[in-house]
């Protein structure tokens, strides 16, 4: 009889300002029997490790926190990667991509061999991007590689739509999908409060210039708090908690999250059922024409990145060869 695994373990790799968040969320919410911080800053590592486990003292958290090396978090139940490069001023989008791509490569190899049960679930960005390599990195079947994608996007839209019909966040059923960044969309056509859809619900409310508003708020939130504080950290600590707990309590819960989309190549945030073994499966989602032509075009632009992405990692390898080759 196989022995019975009785410690549940998160690892979150980058303690920064949204890992450290994503850490005391999960201190204070506990899902799981520990949480272990991997940092290759020395320094704050052991900083926040000592700042956090003060949080644990009062008597009330159940679950320890530690530092730990990247093998260690390969075997963890979860593994959360919010490690990242931030965008120099003027520093293309590509750019940054390639150099968090070399982060997480390197993430990978330290991490390997990586537990066969363990569950990926990325938050740095470009994190579409970053979740279609990832996937292909770790070796890891495709319903274990997830990214956050447009589940924060679609928790500011439930908030918005709540306060304009002064209802609870909770009685919205409304999506942003796509991409997370600026080519996401709102479904508008299958959004509901309750099981009145939102067309009947907000009747007088929702015209063109309304949606307009709406969206520009929602892909607009994360640049404003972005340009006041310089990061966001609690909403998506939050989002990445809650995910979490979602796969280890099995709780088969429907989440907007970016996975690997057979038909598009890519992967980008459609409505999937989220459990113990990762996507247990894509919802499926029936939008307007305008709506799917919003979705084919993100997916065109995210192909994109990913090709040029690819050729610029083909030609570091053939440039790094050829140096090695005539050193």
């Amino acid at each position: 009889m196989a022995e019975q695994r009785l410690k549940t373990s998160i690892a979150i790799l980058g303690c920064g300002e949204v890992g450290a968040t994503l850490a005391y969320t999960l201190l204070q919410n506990p899902i799981c029997s520990e949480v272990i911080l991997v940092d290759p800053k020395k320094e704050l590592l052991e900083a926040q490790v000592r700042d956090l486990g003060d949080a644990t003292y009062g008597g009330r958290a159940a679950t320890k926190i530690r530092a730990g090396t990247h093998q260690e978090a390969g075997q963890s139940d979860i593994v959360v990667i919010t490690a990242g490069a931030k965008q120099k001023p003027g520093e293309s989008r590509l750019s940054l991509l390639n150099r968090n791509l070399i982060i997480l490569t390197s993430i990978f190899t330290s991490m390997s061999p990586i537990s066969p049960h363990t569950i990926l679930l990325l938050v740095a960005n470009p994190v579409d991007v970053l979740t279609y390599f990832a996937r292909k990195l770790s070796g890891l079947p495709e319903s274990q590689v997830l990214g956050t994608g447009t589940s924060l996007d679609s928790a500011r839209l439930r908030g918005i739509l709540a306060q304009k019909a002064q209802v609870s966040p909770s009685s919205i059923d409304a999506y942003v999908l796509g991409e997370h960044g600026d080519s996401q969309f709102v479904a508008w056509s299958n959004a509901s409060i309750g099981s009145t859809p939102l067309h009947l619900a907000l009747s007088d409310q929702l015209t063109d210039e309304f949606k307009t508003d709406i969206e520009s708020h929602t892909r607009g939130a994360a640049g404003a708090i972005i340009a006041a504080k310089g990061c966001t950290a609690y909403g998506i600590g939050n989002v990445a908690a809650s995910i979490c707990k979602y796969i280890l309590f099995d709780s088969r819960t429907v989440r907007p999250l970016s996975f690997f989309q057979p038909r598009f190549s890519c992967c980008l945030s459609m409505p999937a059922v989220i459990g113990r073994k990762g996507i247990l499966r894509a919802m499926p989602t029936q939008l307007d024409g305008d709506e799917q032509k919003l979705l084919e075009d993100c997916a065109v632009g995210l192909r994109a990145i990913i090709e040029g992405a690819e050729k610029e990692l083909k030609a570091d390898d053939e440039l790094r060869h050829a140096l090695e080759k005539h050193a």
